[in-house]
């Protein structure tokens, strides 16, 4: 009987052990976040073998997941879950997963309040992962503490907007896009951006512009650099650049950062420009994920100015081309961008600009085949006057043209005014 039990516990230890090895880890294990508004935080998940990741949830209270491996949130206590627009996180290496983390102000809001009311100052992040070949589901827990918005808190970065002259434009927040028009040759207005951090810490990068004709920059190429996995780093596009900046940023929470000299932003050649703010990797102890604790690699890797959301980028149209000696009739407006039998690249995702309509409410944009056929519409609202056609545009279009137009209308959706018809192709 006793040498039955000896077995049976060298069984049980020997499954144990076994069961700690495959056990998925996270590092760091316990981060501080502002109590009074949004943080992110960079997190490194290691050991996922064939687990991928699920839902993530906030709460204050946590028990045993069993029969899955690890604690998961006590029903009654949850505080939210990560919102889907701010989920940046991916895969990292082969058995890597690199988690950045946007605490919204609301589920900080909360766990400030159950504080406040006598409970634990402690609140938990707790993310799911499943494995699609089978196998019990592992929930893995991070400790969240609350602080002050000062050296207590990560440096990172919760609100960019940009905008030009003292009118602050273009939100990562959700915006609607606006567009300035320049006339060749002339100085466009000055460039800032508001930023929202917590923490303390170097704030680096450069101004990029994009000039027509060049590739657009994807969500991936937004992000700052500490948003991204260690080996995405020093990979995202480059464009010209402008101008850099170097400036360290106390525990205030707020900063205007001065753009470029607008001297220095081209206006010579006529089409749309992009202007990009790309923030580099900062060094910062708090945001800090050490991938050899996890397996998912050999150093510790700073992720000071992470933020949850790609950074937004401003625009500015410089005249026309032929379009800008259109004559407008009353009622009417221009399209301006892309300007008649433009080609594209098929790899270009198509961007369409037009004039404003002061009386529009609404805009209906139509591009149709060369054959009067529509083939696509959108509505936008009357302070957006640029739109990016989804990528299956150049499938749908194959190797004809296609005319675009754009239709102003009134509260009632009544037709105001229209553009003339433009043609573009792209070219593969």
């Amino acid at each position: 009987m006793k040498r039955f039990i000896a077995i049976t516990t060298l069984l049980l230890l020997s499954a144990m052990s076994a069961l700690a090895q495959n056990e998925i880890k996270v590092n760091p294990t316990n981060v501080n976040v502002y109590s009074q508004g949004a943080t992110t935080v960079f997190l490194t998940y290691g050991n996922l073998g064939a687990y991928v990741p699920a839902e993530t949830t906030w709460c204050g209270d946590i028990q045993p997941a069993s029969p899955a491996i690890g604690f998961t949130c006590v029903p009654g206590t949850i505080y939210g879950t990560l919102p889907r627009r701010f989920d940046v996180s991916r895969r990292s290496g082969t058995n890597g997963y690199t988690d950045v983390v946007s605490v919204p102000a609301s589920v900080a809001r909360k766990a400030y309040q159950a504080a406040a009311a006598g409970q634990d100052s402690r609140f938990f992040y707790v993310r799911r992962f499943t494995n699609p070949n089978g196998g019990v589901d592992q929930f893995v827990v991070v400790t969240m503490r609350l602080t002050g918005n000062g050296i207590a808190a990560p440096f990172s970065l919760t609100d960019v907007q940009l905008g030009f002259g003292q009118s602050t434009g273009i939100s990562a927040s959700g915006q609607e896009p606006q567009v300035l028009f320049v006339e060749p040759g002339k100085k466009p207005p000055a460039v800032h951006a508001e930023i929202k951090y917590t923490g303390s810490g170097r704030l680096r990068g450069r101004w990029e512009v994009v000039r027509p004709g060049e590739a657009l920059p994807d969500e991936r190429d937004l992000l700052p650099e500490s948003s991204l996995p260690v080996e995405e780093r020093g990979s995202q596009a480059r464009f010209t650049q402008i101008s850099r900046f170097n400036v360290f940023l106390s525990s205030g929470g707020r900063y205007t950062l001065q753009g470029p000299d607008a001297l220095k932003l081209p206006t010579q050649v006529p089409g749309q420009y992009l202007i990009l703010l790309r923030i580099e990797a900062s060094d910062d102890g708090l945001n800090t994920s050490d991938l050899s604790v996890v397996g998912a690699g050999r150093s510790a890797v700073s992720s000071g100015a992470a933020a949850g959301f790609p950074l937004p980028v401003l625009r500015y149209v410089v005249g026309g081309g032929d379009n800008t000696r259109d004559v407008a009739a009353p009622g009417t407006f221009l399209s301006l961008l892309p300007k008649d039998g433009t080609t594209l690249p098929a790899t270009q995702i198509a961007e369409f600009v037009w004039s404003e309509n002061p009386q529009a409410k609404l805009y209906r944009l139509e591009i149709e085949d060369d054959n009067g056929k529509l083939i696509h519409s959108a509505m936008l609202k009357a302070s957006v006057r640029i739109y990016r056609a989804p990528s299956w545009l150049k499938d749908k279009a194959g190797n004809s043209s296609l005319r675009w137009r754009v239709i102003a209308l009134d509260e009632t959706g009544k037709t105001i005014g229209g553009t003339a018809r433009r043609s573009f192709r792209f070219i593969r």
